[in-house]
């Protein structure tokens, strides 16, 4: 269970729902950028704690090995992954992926605001990582 009471998976329904009303409101053709603040400011408006651009370290055997910035991380525990593309291809989910693999975040949301709205929801457990070093 996550704050008051909500699963995790009733936290990204809550998140999808937002990213349908922005993508209702402004439709397909503008920058990620314009996407990413909308559903930043709306998200906010909602009662979530939302970052953008958040750094985020990305580890190897228990080593951080670098960082990447998610376009938008929620509550501390979802990275939304925004794309404004025509369709969601491959590569965009492995990005997801590898983004979770490397991190302690298990869930991540690929958003794309293309000609139809779509989403892909990724989940890579914790447990399946290797996060601290081990002595």
């Amino acid at each position: 269970m996550y704050k008051y009471g909500i699963t995790i998976q009733g936290l990204t329904d809550k998140v999808l729902k937002t990213f349908y009303d922005v993508y209702n409101e402004l439709g397909f053709g503008f920058l990620e950028k314009v996407y990413q603040n909308s559903l930043f400011l709306e998200l906010r408006s909602r009662g979530f704690h939302v970052e953008a651009q958040k750094q985020i370290k990305v580890n190897f055997k228990g080593f951080e090995v670098g960082e990447y910035y998610a376009d938008l991380v929620v509550d501390e525990k979802i990275i939304l992954k925004l794309k404004a593309a025509e369709f969601i291809v491959p590569e965009f989910e492995s990005q997801l992926i590898n983004y979770l693999r490397g991190t302690d975040k298990e869930v991540g949301l690929l958003l794309n605001f293309g000609i139809k709205p779509e989403f892909k929801r990724k989940v890579f457990e914790n447990s399946r990582k290797n996060l601290k070093q081990e002595n």
